[in-house]
């Protein structure tokens, strides 16, 4: 890749990353209740949810999703599914003072599961990688390996959006330190993720 597509590639790509979407959505709550190391940790399952999906684009199988509807209706309604149900445990939950948080902390692998299934249930986040990533494509160079590159690129660049909307959630923990306000931040956020699964159940194949 050359410096000119490189420097058309990594804003693009940016701005996907930092696309506001569930996940990120995810990583500001996991920051507000768990602080944000156990966050930007979380996150790695969403990374492997999308290196999966760029693995499948690589390789062409992505095609089948784009051309089979009951399998992109049927992964978007559990995806929606999942978001639904979330945002249902978000507006059930009991605000906890910071030390009965500490000692009541969900543990990480939940959490990682938490952000993998969330990145999994988008079919549209597998159609992206398969419409944007072939653009930076040299044609006449391995595919493979350019795909690996920038693959590579994305899921670093994806790194860098989970920390600064982690980071976002450890400064907003401040401002929802009583049980009220913390009350009120679970349920705008089950709110929002209520609002991403409606808009995930409307998604079209392209």
């Amino acid at each position: 890749m050359d410096l000119a597509t490189l420097a058309l590639f990594l804003p693009a790509c940016f701005a996907l990353n930092m696309a506001p979407g569930p996940n990120n959505l995810l990583s500001v709550s996991n920051a507000t209740r768990y602080g944000l190391r156990t966050a930007c940790l979380a996150g790695l399952g969403r990374l492997l949810a999308f290196a999966g999906m760029i693995a499948l684009a690589s390789t062409g199988l992505a095609v089948v999703l784009q051309t089979s509807e009951l399998l992109f209706y049927g992964i978007k309604i559990l995806g929606a599914a999942y978001l639904f149900y979330l945002a249902y445990q978000l507006w059930r939950a009991q605000p906890q003072t910071a030390s009965q948080t500490a000692a009541h902390k969900v543990g990480l692998w939940a959490l990682a599961r938490q952000e993998f299934l969330v990145a999994a249930g988008n079919p549209k986040a597998i159609l992206i990688f398969t419409a944007f990533l072939p653009q930076f494509v040299v044609p006449g160079h391995p595919i493979t390996a350019q795909f690996a590159v920038l693959g590579a690129m994305f899921l670093a660049l994806e790194w860098i959006a989970i920390s600064a909307y982690a980071y976002m959630g450890l400064h907003m923990r401040r401002w929802f330190a009583e049980p009220r306000g913390k009350r009120i931040f679970n349920r705008c956020c089950a709110g929002l993720l209520s609002a991403a699964a409606a808009v995930l159940l409307t998604a079209r194949r392209a």
